[in-house]
């Protein structure tokens, strides 16, 4: 070898061993940094939103049989689940305690607040690393609203905490703990739904990409009062000019073409405070309430449409859980010119005295009225059942489901028929997230058990299970065992109905049937001292 010879010549086979070596070992670091971000992408926990809407009934929706616009809504159904034998409580806040516990609203709450002894579904999830936002209605705050959903779990919140509110101007706006009531009355384009579907995003923008999402997305609509963009009520301008008779004729056989009900489901009887169509008084005002009323449901299917968008950027709608339920049936209750609370301004933001109740010289939807729809559009919503919100027969608890989880459901697009309750969704979502199941406190303590049940298997299609459900609040009782189900109005005489043969409760059987009234008769009475028992915890 001539000593002239440059060394990296010399050296050359040696480095030219050394860099084939190296890339091997690069080539072979990108291959396991590949299959490990493979793997942690199908190991991440699934992001879960879900979505409550207020008072509205069982076949409202598109895919539920209504003729009200809800493209978004359907989209999910159709391309996921619908829960067709889906129970909620008969009114507002204890379904909501219901929901986000586990746990009957007897035991979940106390003096309007939740129980200390019951976690809450954010809580859980928080323990486990997610981060929890809410956006919309809380009303679990107790009486004096001094319970936040920051106080429950929620790392983020934004919404009313009241039960009901002006979509203008709405009552206890809060961002977390401070009053934000300000920034709608500034706003002369301020409306609710709106800002609970943009603040919602705000929220899945702002989580971060390494970070699994909680989102509960609480809308007001379609709860009174009667408020709604002009654009959008326009869309339905003389849509009900059929009147609710021919409104529930149609939606009983759509219902029956989806498969929703059995092709020879009958309708339940005119509730006896709705007239005939064809002797309604004021016919153009009827009209306008119900053209109203699906106007603020297309107003919040539009919202969703834009957290499914929002879900899609940020790469996270394959793996979220969406479930989408109401808190009750179609609400009846006519607004009186007289009734007051803190939810009704005195006046609109630019001064204009308020014109509360349900009088036909005055047009619902503008910003100084506050009117509901009413008994007639109320026995519409709630198709094919009878009665409404407040009570427990089947239209005041019987409300649609639908989950959708690219990911996580086999053949969507299936009915579920399996007896199922608000409080099914905490040990649901916890199964699928697996979090912690213990239901233990964040501090170790018992917590109160749960009464729900995993609805899980329904995503592989192998959910079967007979149920016993309780209700107990307001104008009903009501206990669900099997296919059997006894039901009062108030302090009222029970009524006892076999839903496979009676599923519209129009043959009571209690007199016929004794022994089966006694038995579940006995079985509401232990369970109702169960629950209460269980509250005196605290």
């Amino acid at each position: 070898m001539n000593r002239r010879t440059p060394h990296f010549l010399i050296l050359q086979p040696r480095i030219l061993l050394l860099f084939s070596f190296t890339m091997t070992l690069v080539l072979h670091a990108e291959t396991d940094a590949a299959d490990n971000t493979n793997q942690s992408q199908q190991e991440r926990p699934p992001n879960v939103l879900i979505i409550m809407s207020d008072d509205m009934g069982y076949s409202d929706l598109g895919c539920f049989g209504g003729e009200i616009k809800t493209p978004n809504l359907d989209e999910l159904a159709h391309s996921g689940l619908r829960f067709t034998n889906f129970y909620s409580e008969n009114m507002c806040w204890v379904s909501r305690a219901a929901m986000l516990t586990g746990v009957y609203h007897k035991s979940s709450m106390v003096n309007g607040a939740l129980n200390k002894n019951c976690p809450t579904l954010p809580e859980h999830l928080r323990a486990a690393g997610y981060q929890t936002a809410m956006s919309g209605k809380w009303h679990l705050g107790g009486k004096s609203y001094g319970v936040f959903p920051n106080d429950r779990g929620f790392n983020d919140f934004y919404g009313i905490l009241g039960g009901a509110a002006s979509f203008y101007a709405p009552a206890h706006l809060h961002r977390n703990r401070k009053n934000v009531e300000q920034e709608a009355i500034e706003n002369p384009d301020y409306y609710i739904t709106d800002a609970i579907s943009s603040e919602a995003t705000r929220m899945i923008h702002g989580t971060p990409d390494e970070q699994p999402l909680f989102l509960y997305v609480a809308y007001t609509a379609a709860h009174w009062p009667l408020h709604a963009r002009p654009r959008d009520i326009n869309e339905y301008r003389g849509k009900y000019a059929m009147g609710w008779d021919a409104l529930r004729e149609q939606r009983l056989n759509r219902m029956m073409t989806l498969g929703i009900l059995d092709s020879d489901s009958k309708l339940s009887p005119r509730h006896r405070k709705v007239p005939d169509w064809q002797e309604v008084k004021n016919p153009a005002w009827q009209q306008r309430r119900m053209e109203v009323y699906a106007a603020q449901i297309t107003a919040m299917d539009r919202g969703i449409g834009q957290l499914i968008k929002a879900l899609k950027s940020s790469g996270r709608f394959e793996n979220t859980l969406i479930l989408f339920t109401i808190d009750n049936g179609g609400c009846h209750v006519e607004y009186g010119p007289d009734r007051k609370g803190d939810y009704l301004p005195e006046t609109t933001r630019d001064g204009r005295p308020m014109r509360p109740g349900n009088l036909p010289t005055i047009m619902p939807g503008p910003e100084d009225t506050y009117q509901s729809y009413g008994y007639g559009w109320a026995n519409a919503s709630n198709t094919p059942y009878r009665m409404f919100k407040q009570f427990d027969h089947e239209g005041g608890i019987r409300t649609p489901m639908i989950a959708h989880w690219p990911d996580g459901i086999e053949t969507p697009g299936r009915l579920v028929p399996a007896v199922s309750h608000l409080v099914d969704i905490m040990p649901t979502v916890l199964e699928v997230t697996h979090g912690d199941v213990s239901q233990q406190q964040p501090n170790s303590k018992p917590a109160i058990p749960w009464d729900g049940t995993s609805l899980a298997k329904a995503f592989t299609g192998e959910l079967e299970h007979e149920r016993t459900l309780f209700f107990q609040h307001a104008r009903g009782s009501a206990l669900r065992h099997g296919n059997w189900k006894i039901v009062r109005e108030q302090k009222k005489d029970w009524e006892l109905y076999d839903l496979r043969n009676d599923p519209l409760e129009l043959n009571d059987l209690a007199t016929s049937n004794p022994d089966k009234l006694a038995e579940l008769t006995l079985r509401w009475t232990r369970e109702s001292k169960r629950l209460m028992r269980q509250a005196k915890k605290q």
